[in-house]
């Protein structure tokens, strides 16, 4: 049975890289594919006797706009086979700077400025945006950063179909991640910057590790935090979410929250949900 990924989201965001990383594992990739030919590549993959396995179909914009929902929706219902929808986006400015850089023109045109159609073209993917299975924000990754996430969520055992969770660390000062499902933050904790022989040490240092989760109001949410994840955790299964990213954030993103996301991880492993683990901001 053939599984597709359909790679969708905005003009400039990384849908041909995230592409390539694909082929690159094995997936017959069609760039910049019509939705109304998607039902077509679809009744080829799936023929008997096709030896086609993994699709991945990259979807634009432009002219095509009004119709990359529909087919989706469609391809769903009638394939029989896996389906999942892959979303990049990235912050308007950002886009801008990727623009003036290549210039390229942007496919929603007639705007007065760039910063106009791109937020057009946001505006006109906001319903494949919603139900997407996997939103990925490439503002601030570059391309090995990017491979190194498709190899995450594709690289795997394609029959493997557990939700995959990642937990993610990150400073607020930093900005809070886009591409995450539930946000937690940690700064109620006592913050191990302001003691003296800590401040160097990040969250994956015993000291700190320590210090963090001896706090008895710690203990109190991790508690409480894994009885919530215990609860949440099987519905989001069942109502077949594939991906789930749990954001902890702290004030710089080195200690408190590093600590709390590799309890965590091992409390998401006892639920059997085995996680990912990134600290996005560790090192600044």
């Amino acid at each position: 049975m053939a599984e597709f990924v359909i790679i969708a989201g905005l003009s400039g965001a990384g849908r041909s890289e995230a592409a390539k990383h694909l082929e690159d594992l094995g997936w017959f990739v069609i760039d910049n594919l019509p939705p109304s030919l998607i039902p077509k590549v679809a009744e080829l993959a799936i023929a008997p006797g096709s030896e086609i396995e993994n699709v991945a179909l990259v979807v634009g914009t432009g002219e095509y706009r009004n119709e990359i929902a529909g087919a989706l929706h469609d391809l769903r219902l009638t394939s029989g086979s896996r389906v999942r929808t892959l979303f990049l986006q990235t912050r308007t400015p950002e886009l801008v700077r990727r623009y003036e850089t290549t210039r390229r023109r942007h496919p929603f045109e007639g705007y007065d400025s760039l910063s106009q159609a791109i937020d057009a073209e946001r505006e006109a993917l906001d319903p494949v945006r919603e139900h997407a299975d996997l939103i990925i924000d490439t503002s601030d990754l570059n391309v090995h950063q990017l491979r190194d996430r498709i190899i995450e969520y594709f690289g795997g055992d394609a029959a493997d179909s557990r939700m995959q969770t990642r937990l993610v660390s990150f400073g607020y000062k930093h900005g809070i991640p886009l591409d995450v499902d539930l946000v937690i933050d940690c700064r109620f904790l006592p913050n191990p910057h302001w003691v003296e022989g800590l401040r160097p040490l990040t969250g994956l240092d015993p000291a700190v590790r320590d210090y963090v989760l001896g706090q008895s109001m710690t203990n109190g949410f991790l508690e409480n935090f894994g009885a919530l994840l215990e609860t949440v955790m099987p519905a989001y299964a069942t109502e077949g979410k594939v991906y789930l990213t749990i954001a902890l954030g702290c004030t710089g993103g080195r200690h408190r929250s590093v600590a709390i996301a590799e309890r965590l991880s091992a409390t998401l492993n006892e639920l059997g949900f085995p996680p990912t683990v990134t600290h996005r901001d560790i090192d600044r």
